[in-house]
């Protein structure tokens, strides 16, 4: 039998894959990404509120933070929409080598959002990245529009773990998902409507895009959500960021099994990819090692 060290670990792994999957299920469904950020959200919440119901978890909370949750709901709305955008416009391959630097993003906005300085190896990791970021330029020009779509979408992301990393510490993630999801799929149902897109077009799918739709809603978001809750009280949260970087990974293998050869890229995207998802890796090392070395002075000072 697996000891249950080794299980939440695979869990997690488990977890980024599918997360991994989720890219593909974008580039699988017929529909735009906006549309598809709907019927995503829509379809998740019943699951997140029965699994809220099933654990008594009360959804009250101050009017102040309500706001936030709006404010995150938005965000979050954004971040798939720009994410799915971009592989509507590129490929999978393309957007999830973009993803990959929001780690970056977070480094660089982090300082100004929690008032300390910037550390000297994260300006040095920003740079290299933005080398692997003009490799890829330069070998995939065809794909600017999506590579654009794909680093808005890290920056959002970016934007949203500062915000809810706040919201973690006083609040069930499971509440803050639920009403951030319900805000995202209010003001996406509001440009919708003003927009005349809620038509009987809109609401037409093909059978395959609602079994993709299901599978996107239930396994990629509420499942992989409410697990992911489970395994983070076990995995060291260094463990968990170190597998995250996987998520690009996994998705641009399975991209490349699954969709075939319009995920076949130059060997200059992948040098590029490669350069951008080392530093991301070599940062979370550096940051690791340092919080450590931190804890044992202040533990042999104390």
């Amino acid at each position: 039998m697996l000891n249950d060290k080794l299980k939440n670990y695979l869990s997690l792994h488990l977890i980024v894959f599918i997360w991994g999957f989720t890219a593909v299920l974008g580039a699988l469904i017929s529909i735009n990404a906006i549309a598809l950020v709907w019927y995503r959200i829509l379809l998740s919440l019943p699951f997140i509120f029965v699994f809220i119901c099933i654990k008594k978890i009360p959804l009250v909370v101050p009017k102040k933070t309500f706001f936030g949750f709006i404010f995150g709901g938005i965000i979050i709305a954004l971040h798939w929409i720009t994410f799915f955008g971009a592989i509507k416009v590129a490929n999978v391959s393309v957007t999830l080598a973009m993803m990959s630097t929001g780690t970056f993003f977070a480094a660089i906005m982090e300082p100004i959002w929690y008032k300390r300085k910037m550390l000297w190896y994260e300006l040095i990791f920003g740079l290299i990245v933005i080398v692997g970021l003009f490799i890829i330029f330069k070998v995939e020009a065809s794909y600017t529009e999506g590579i654009v779509l794909a680093l808005i979408s890290a920056f959002l992301s970016a934007v949203f773990a500062l915000l809810n990393g706040k919201f973690v510490h006083l609040y069930k993630p499971s509440v803050i998902t639920f009403y951030e999801l319900v805000s995202g799929v209010f003001f996406i149902s509001i440009y919708l409507v003003f927009s005349g897109n809620f038509s009987k077009v809109f609401f037409y799918l093909q059978t395959m895009d609602w079994i993709y739709l299901l599978i996107l809603s239930s396994i990629c978001t509420a499942y992989a959500f409410i697990i992911s809750v489970k395994v983070m009280r076990y995995v060291s949260p260094y463990t968990v960021m170190l597998t995250i970087n996987l998520e690009p990974v996994y998705g641009i293998l399975l991209a490349y099994f699954i969709l075939g050869d319009s995920e076949s890229m130059s060997k200059g995207f992948y040098i590029g990819a490669i350069v951008i998802l080392m530093t991301v890796i070599a940062n979370g090392i550096i940051k690791n090692y340092k919080r450590r070395k931190g804890k044992n002075h202040l533990s042999s000072t104390v």
